[in-house]
């Protein structure tokens, strides 16, 4: 018996491709924070193409710009609205906003959040603060906004936060963000069971390495030495953006409302790669090309 040769996972159906009926989402109003660019536009887009009438919402409008330009691509009805989430009063003007144009949303997609790679040893506060009040605080106001308003009406919704593999394992190098991203997850297990009762469902979605344009500079730099079979992942192969898209959609409708509390990594295993040995350690600050560190 020979031992095959490694082939990685298959790659996904073609864009515009859906597991789910189409029209799934007919008459539905789905809110995307950060829903501009990046992982949030594919994650918009893919709801967009099930019949969903799309809200996006960005401090940026340029981002904003961007999303009108990519649902009108697919000729999808859309909402672009201003809104820092660190700011409830804004997040609520936001919702006005929606509710005025479309309707009470039926889906959030938490997807909005700050990072930045960082020594622990050389972050500001002000940098702290930022990552943690937009990553964190930020998705609690929006989920609070949304519950709040279908506790009103007594009428059912989804709430998707989106959420990074090192609220697990921590994240050298992105101490902020991953202490962030652990309090997004908590929330999505302690949301889900005080707002079930009221027929809010609440999960967490966890992308992998999905390439796009939004990304930080030092990561389009590491992607640009690699390729798309990076031997680096389990699957040999990097995601694709709408595969994180196809994930969300799937968990905010009809067939998965039995699921909620829960964290879907969508990453081709990454985050539970082991070595058998172990590589020889380089400091965060090495591989930042960071000299040592002085006051």
């Amino acid at each position: 018996m020979t031992t095959s040769d490694p082939i990685g996972l298959p790659h996904p159906p073609l864009p515009g491709s859906s597991a789910l009926p189409d029209g799934t989402y007919d008459g539905k109003v789905v809110f995307v924070t950060g829903g501009g660019t990046g992982l949030g536009r594919a994650i918009a887009t893919e709801f967009a193409r099930l019949g969903a009438r799309i809200v996006v919402a960005s401090r940026k409008p340029e981002h904003l710009a961007q999303a009108d330009a990519a649902m009108a691509e697919i000729g999808a009805e859309v909402l672009t609205v201003a809104c820092d989430i660190r700011d409830p009063d804004q997040i609520a003007a936001a919702f006005d906003e929606a509710e005025a144009a479309f309707a009470l949303p039926d889906v959030l997609v938490n997807n909005a959040a700050a990072n930045f790679p960082v020594p622990a040893e050389d972050m500001s506060p002000n940098a702290w603060r930022t990552v943690v009040d937009i990553t964190l605080n930020g998705t609690y106001f929006c989920a609070r906004e949304f519950a709040r308003r279908h506790l009103e009406a007594n009428t059912p919704g989804s709430i998707i936060n989106v959420g990074a593999s090192y609220a697990w394992t921590g994240g050298p190098g992105f101490a902020h963000s991953a202490a962030a991203k652990a309090g997004v997850k908590n929330m999505v297990e302690t949301l889900a069971v005080e707002w079930g009762p009221y027929g809010i469902q609440v999960n967490g979605l966890v992308p992998g390495l999905f390439p796009h344009e939004d990304m930080t500079a030092d990561i389009q730099g590491n992607l640009a030495r690699t390729n798309d079979k990076d031997v680096c992942q389990p699957a040999l192969r990097v995601g694709q953006p709408r595969e994180l898209g196809w994930a969300a959609t799937f968990l905010a409708s009809p067939w998965a409302q039995f699921i909620s509390g829960h964290t879907l990594v969508v990453d081709g295993a990454n985050w539970q790669r082991r070595s058998l040995t172990n590589p020889p350690i380089v400091t965060i600050r090495d591989q930042m090309g960071k000299g040592p560190f002085e006051l």
